[in-house]
């Protein structure tokens, strides 16, 4: 028994320290690659903020876009997908050239005044990366699954300085329901390595914060830690949100499904959608909903900073956000999806509080966090980000929302190649009490 023992501790330590060795250079790789992303895209969204003529180029842009992926593109013009379907069944690989054009063609949207985001371009440098030094490494196909899936962790925290919420990102979004506990070591360090990476390069993350908030309630006279008031409004206020989520994951598709039937020429698409964002442009009067969002074009601009604050959101600030991202994805500009949701979160849950009269700095983060969770399917993932961006306090808050969200945004979301490992309710049970209904 003593000798099981020690041999089992062996192999631990063995599994450790391989994974340790085989994770650190990846995600320092990772972490590099990330931070010049991240350099490039704050160079192009400031560039654009000085030169506002540059949105009336947006169509071009997405001409050049579409000509780079025709001609060098392939398989990866499947982007995130491609790397979730790869890590379920290994097959020709994540190409090399995903990193490289993932990046240039995300930098060309923002430079432009697309409204994408970030995370997808992120998340693919971490699977092209992972997948080229899987083959260096002579990788079995067990083992290039966990080193993608790390790929994943290490681009997701290290373009937003969560390393725990990469970890666990990357380990939950692969499928519903299921986590792969295998790939948790490599994915962990992975997350930590390439986040310090980006800080050592010296590229830093926007700080969010939320105002001082007494949660706590009374009950016949009796202290309670949280007030059922607040957690009712909580509740509500979630539940629009996981809608939200499932409206701009169909909004996407939609987009995406009409423009290809509609129109006929495909390096049209783009032009369309670049001209449609155009005009919602002049429509609205405003440049706001262009872009990432994070940063301010000009003084008392809406962005994710300013929908902490009352009055920092108009009343429909998410909906056009909502409209600008999908017209963007959708007609096949590049980039991701997540910093648009967290816009949309975090503006929806400003007017929320409003409505509600509910503090509007916890509102707009439980918006940040949940309409993601909602979208991507992974409310712990999402519950962790709240505690890691906005601090633990309000955590019982960020899972009650993340949650909520999750079973209220359907079982599609953002990603097509997202399995369903287990269903989020019991449907036989539902069918058992809804039958009962029945004419």
């Amino acid at each position: 028994m003593f000798k099981n023992i020690i041999s089992k501790q062996l192999y631990l330590l063995s599994y450790l320290i391989r994974w340790t060795l085989i994770s650190i250079p990846v995600s320092v790789a990772i972490g590099s690659m990330v931070a010049l992303f991240l350099w490039l895209l704050n160079w192009a969204i400031h560039f654009r903020f000085a030169h506002t003529w540059l949105l009336y180029l947006l169509p071009v842009a997405g001409v050049i876009i579409h000509l780079l992926y025709k001609l060098y593109g392939q398989s990866a013009e499947r982007g995130n997908n491609l790397i979730i379907d790869e890590i379920h069944q290994p097959g020709a690989g994540v190409p090399k050239r995903m990193a490289p054009l993932i990046l240039v063609t995300t930098v060309i949207t923002h430079l432009f005044g697309g409204s994408a985001g970030r995370e997808g371009t992120a998340v693919q440098i971490g699977g092209s990366i992972a997948n080229l030094f899987g083959s260096w490494f002579k990788l079995n196909e067990a083992d290039k699954k966990i080193i993608l899936t790390a790929g994943v962790a290490a681009g997701f925290g290290a373009v937003f300085g969560t390393p725990l919420t990469g970890t666990i990102f990357a380990l939950e979004v692969i499928a519903i329901g299921r986590i792969q506990y295998n790939a948790l070591l490599p994915c962990l360090i992975a997350g930590l390595v390439g986040d310090v990476t980006v800080s050592a390069w010296g590229v830093h993350h926007t700080l969010y914060h939320i105002d001082v908030t007494d949660v706590s309630g009374q009950f016949y006279g009796k202290h309670l830690p949280v007030s059922f008031l607040l957690l009712a409004k909580v509740l509500i206020a979630s539940a629009l949100f996981g809608l939200t989520s499932m409206a701009f994951a169909k909004a996407v598709h939609q987009v995406k499904s009409i423009a290809l039937k509609v129109i006929r020429i495909n390096w049209l698409i783009p032009v369309c959608g670049g001209i449609i964002i155009i005009l919602l442009t002049f429509l609205l009067g405003k440049p706001d909903y262009l872009g990432l969002g994070v940063d301010a074009g000009y003084p008392n601009a809406i962005t994710i900073v300013s929908s902490f604050h009352q009055g920092g959101a108009d009343f429909f600030s998410w909906l056009w956000k909502l409209i600008y991202t999908s017209v963007t994805l959708g007609t096949g500009f590049k980039g991701g999806e997540v910093t648009p949701l967290f816009y949309i979160g975090s503006t929806l849950g400003n007017t929320l509080a409003g409505i509600l009269n509910a503090p509007v700095s916890l509102f707009a983060a439980l918006g940040f966090i949940a309409v993601f969770a909602g979208a991507t399917n992974t409310p712990l993932a999402c519950t962790l980000m709240g505690i890691e961006l906005f601090g633990g306090e309000y955590a019982l808050f960020f899972a009650v929302a993340c949650f909520t969200a999750y079973f209220f945004s359907g079982e599609g979301g953002i990603y097509a190649a997202q399995r369903v490992a287990a269903a989020k309710t019991d449907d036989n049970y539902l069918k058992k009490i809804f039958s009962k209904y029945r004419p």
